[in-house]
């Protein structure tokens, strides 16, 4: 799932010890402000190898690609987004690190693309005719 956002706040980064597997962790996470007429708030996290290849700063848009993720713990679910990929907006293109510009698959257009609500357009209705045999078949 992709989503872009500029990057409002940078926490802290979390790190411990895994009590399962004595393995140690580290997680950072960000707080991105949604575009759009009601921005939303949204918290994405990243860990292990997504770590070493996520970078954002406060202050820049970026589209992020997220895996989401629900778990239940004493009868409650919890939902995690892990960033996995960002890339920065810039001049309103996409670019990679180093600025090279990212390439994007070309969409077919759709024929209903011009219509308002992309919906194809209603068939006109027959005419009203006064005549005694308008069934229409």
């Amino acid at each position: 799932m992709d989503f872009k956002g500029k990057v409002i706040q940078k926490l802290d980064l979390e790190s411990g010890t895994s009590a399962r597997t004595g393995a140690t962790w580290s997680k950072q996470s960000w707080i991105l402000e949604t575009d759009g007429q009601y921005p939303r708030k949204v918290k994405v996290d990243a860990m292990g190898r997504a770590l070493e290849n996520v970078h954002m700063e406060v202050g820049k848009t970026y589209t992020v690609s997220v895996d989401a993720e629900s778990r239940e713990y004493n009868s409650r679910w919890y939902t995690d987004l892990r960033v996995y990929r960002a890339v920065e907006e810039q001049d309103g293109n996409a670019a990679f690190g180093g600025g090279q510009p990212a390439q994007m698959p070309q969409q077919p257009a759709s024929p209903f693309a011009s219509t308002p609500t992309g919906f194809p357009p209603a068939p006109e209705a027959p005419a009203f005719t006064d005549s005694p045999d308008d069934l229409p078949f």
